[in-house]
């Protein structure tokens, strides 16, 4: 079949755009791979559903008979008084760490890249690298943390005796590092999307820079931002290799610091991915309940970042479009 070129041979295609049109013939190739994808759409969500149903019919007994106690109690050697306390503990710092210096810096970072770089051979040096960074394995961000953060935090929030630099600003600084080219990424990608015509039309009425991307382009492309950061930040959660790596204590902590106590941050530290292998790991039956348990709890923080990334962009579309 012959290619036509519309710009040289522009009635000879629109005839035979007319006669596919109005011919009401099917596509079979087109249907079939419809079909093939959607196919393979519903048996990932069913192997998914498996798993979840799996887990959660586990860990029914503990959830439904002692979920404050397990909630509130730490790690312990019995699987009747062991808990996810700590664990949860040092899941949120790490989330703090992750909201309040991955976002801003990535954010920030994504901005100049798409609206203030030149495009020269650096920028596009620098975009391929960041690229490339998001798909390093998190075990090579936790080597990093080791390298870097442990050693330079060593003594810094608290008794060098005591915390040998392996604390939870440690890593809450690797996951944060971790989060970040993908931050930087989804952002520039928002904010790539926002058509050209409302940048002119802010220069157009005598607007600065600034002033458009303040009061356009970021509003505009806030809802892809805000999905993307949300997303990265549930991924860091659940991630146990570099937490491993910059020593993350497997086991109960001897700190019985409260949940938003700031000392510690200077402290040892353990994670809900990492409670979860503990408990895991574990001989006996009695640790199967305690481990689907666990496993609920961290899905039900993932999911609930994940609902307020689809409620937040569902928000600032609906603003977007004068809802």
């Amino acid at each position: 079949m012959a290619i036509l070129n519309p710009l040289v041979d522009g009635e000879k295609t629109a005839e035979r755009v007319r006669a596919a049109l109005e011919s009401g013939e099917t596509d079979v190739k087109d249907v079939g791979f419809r079909y093939l994808l959607m196919a393979t759409l519903l048996f990932s969500l069913l192997v998914l559903g498996v798993l979840v149903f799996d887990v959660v019919s586990d860990g029914s007994s503990i959830l439904t008979s002692r979920l404050g106690e397990f909630l509130t109690n730490p790690s312990r050697t019995r699987a009747s008084e062991a808990g996810v306390f700590q664990g949860l503990r040092g899941t949120f710092w790490i989330g703090i760490f992750v909201i309040f210096l991955t976002f801003p810096i990535g954010i920030a970072a994504a901005i100049y890249l798409e609206e203030y770089a030149n495009d020269n051979v650096f920028t596009r040096l620098v975009d391929v690298n960041i690229r490339n960074l998001a798909g390093v394995p998190s075990v090579v961000y936790g080597i990093l943390g080791f390298t870097i953060f442990v050693q330079l935090l060593d003594g810094l929030f608290g008794d060098v005796d005591s915390t040998f630099g392996k604390t939870t600003a440690a890593g809450g600084l690797t996951l944060a590092v971790l989060s970040l080219p993908i931050v930087i990424i989804t952002s520039a990608e928002a904010i790539r999307a926002v058509p050209n015509s409302l940048r002119e039309a802010g220069y157009g009425v005598g607007a600065t820079k600034w002033e458009v991307v303040r009061n356009h382009v970021l509003p505009y492309a806030a809802p892809g931002i805000l999905t993307g950061t949300l997303l990265s930040l549930a991924r860091a959660l659940g991630e146990a290799a570099p937490l491993i790596l910059v020593g993350a204590i497997r086991g109960r902590l001897g700190s019985r610091a409260g949940f938003f106590d700031l000392d510690q941050l200077g402290e040892q530290f353990t994670a809900m991915p990492i409670v979860i292998t503990e408990y895991a790991s574990k001989p006996g039956e009695d640790w199967v309940p305690v481990t689907s348990a666990a496993i609920v709890i961290l899905l039900a923080v993932v999911l609930s970042f994940n609902a307020a990334a689809v409620l937040l962009r569902n928000r600032f579309e609906a603003k977007r479009e004068g809802k």
